[in-house]
């Protein structure tokens, strides 16, 4: 293992993954791709009740990702949680246990696999392009927590509508051409990046309905009522531990089509 670069901040790479067989190899190939260097890049994946070839194939590119960074972290941990057959993920019913079974898998990866670094970015594998120097782009910031801009298709619609400001009614689209970072209350996951301190200072993933007197929160869910969970969740909580997220609505990463 190389030592640390002492010039530049180290980054932690986090995913969680399910099912995720069909983006494993691009999700890879862009890992490969960051120019920010091997010494000061780690990467951690958990891979959670899968029913294809998501461990195997995680296994089997291990070595590609061991030559890329200087450490790896692969968990397998299974919560016991599948939707039904053909119920897309996003079916109403099942919304607040997916959430919380994925806000349990964030935390898991996050307790196992934070070691050293300064920062980590969250990255979903099916996050599927994004710019080569995304790492140095968001260093060059400068802000705690910072959420980019997640779409399907170059300069389109919001598809990330987790991160949002004034009570889920502004999303990062509403403030492309700023050229400046925004201010928002809640966060999505897609791509994440937050200084790894305020992890350590106990900034997690509610898997339970939190921030209920919290003034920034919707009025109401149409799920699961008041309260924010998993990634809107952090976003409230970082509020309550006095640090602010911010949106990057002009840096665009591109998420597979739903």
């Amino acid at each position: 293992m190389n030592a640390i670069d002492g010039d530049r901040k180290s980054v932690l790479i986090l995913t969680p993954i399910k099912d995720a067989a069909a983006y494993l190899e691009n999700y890879v190939a862009r890992i490969e791709a960051l120019t920010y260097p091997r010494e000061n890049l780690s990467i951690g994946l958990l891979e959670s009740d899968s029913r294809d070839e998501t461990w195997a194939l995680l296994e089997r590119l291990r070595q590609r990702l061991d030559a890329r960074c200087r450490r790896v972290t692969l968990v397998k941990k299974d919560f016991g949680f599948a939707l039904p057959p053909g119920t897309p993920r996003w079916a109403p019913a099942y919304q607040l246990t997916r959430r919380t079974i994925l806000a349990r898998a964030r935390n898991q990866l996050l307790f196992r696999a934070l070691k050293d670094e300064d920062f980590v970015l969250w990255l979903d594998v099916d996050v599927i392009s994004y710019p080569a120097d995304l790492i140095e782009r968001l260093l060059d910031v400068g802000r705690d927590i910072l959420h980019p801009h997640c779409v399907t298709a170059p300069s389109g619609a919001t598809f990330d509508r987790n991160g949002w400001a004034e009570h889920g009614t502004k999303f990062l689209s509403d403030y492309r051409g700023s050229g400046r970072p925004v201010r928002l209350d809640a966060v999505g996951g897609t791509v994440l990046f937050i200084r790894a301190d305020i992890h350590r200072e106990g900034l997690i993933f509610p898997p339970y309905r939190y921030g209920v007197e919290n003034s920034a929160i919707r009025p109401r869910h149409d799920v699961w009522g008041r309260g924010e969970v998993e990634t809107e969740g952090l976003g409230v909580m970082a509020q309550d531990m006095g640090y602010q997220c911010w949106g990057l609505p002009d840096l665009e990463v591109i998420h597979a089509s739903a």
